[in-house]
């Protein structure tokens, strides 16, 4: 006859080995596996996407009315007329008398040796001018150059390193400013100069 006390342990064993038998039945977890070189926590990786560029233009210039005597025609003064020449960077011809020729602008060059001219003006660097003749010449700019065939009456010149010759007298020079060059072959009259390395002569 079996004992009391051997069927609460046989119980418990028969439990145990039921608990046992209940995790061998469990399924294996699923391992997934990655080609070499890919961890599963790894993102995928970044795709490269171009920094935007931002290329910045110089807007178009706005083209402005002609300069007189922008073309390559020759632009005339007629008997006593007046005309303007302004821009950068042009060449002009003038022809005839002119009563006042005015130059503004940067790197002109005008072919003014056929006309002669009362008054000629000129503002703005780097200016080459020819002329027949010239009664009064006012200069303000840098870098500029007034030539004349003949006398000129007076000269005014503020700026630095310009230049005037005169095939024949110049009554009165004043110049401002410095490293200046005036010659004529006829001569020069009154001189008024302000500034340093200036030669007139």
């Amino acid at each position: 006859m079996i004992s009391r006390r051997l069927v609460p342990a046989a119980v418990g064993i028969f439990a145990l080995i039921g608990v046992f038998s209940a995790c061998g039945l469990a399924p294996d977890p699923v391992e997934t596996r990655l080609p070499p070189g890919f961890a599963a926590s790894s993102p995928p990786p970044p795709v490269a996407v171009p920094s935007p560029s931002v290329v910045t233009t110089s807007p178009a210039p706005i083209p402005s009315a002609p300069a007189a005597g922008s073309g390559t025609d020759a632009i005339s003064c007629s008997d006593g007329g007046t005309q303007t020449v302004s821009g950068a960077e042009q060449s002009v011809r003038i022809v005839g008398t002119c009563a006042e020729l005015t130059v503004s602008g940067s790197a002109l060059t005008v072919d003014a040796s056929g006309a002669s001219i009362g008054t000629l003006r000129i503002s703005g660097d780097r200016a080459r001018i020819d002329a027949g003749s010239i009664d009064a010449l006012i200069l303000q700019g840098n870098d500029g150059a007034v030539r004349s065939s003949g006398a000129i009456g007076s000269a005014d010149l503020s700026g630095d390193r310009s230049s005037v010759q005169a095939g024949g007298a110049i009554s009165a020079v004043t110049v401002r400013g410095q490293d200046n060059v005036v010659s004529a072959t006829g001569g020069i009259g009154t001189q008024t100069v302000e500034g340093r390395g200036n030669r007139i002569g």
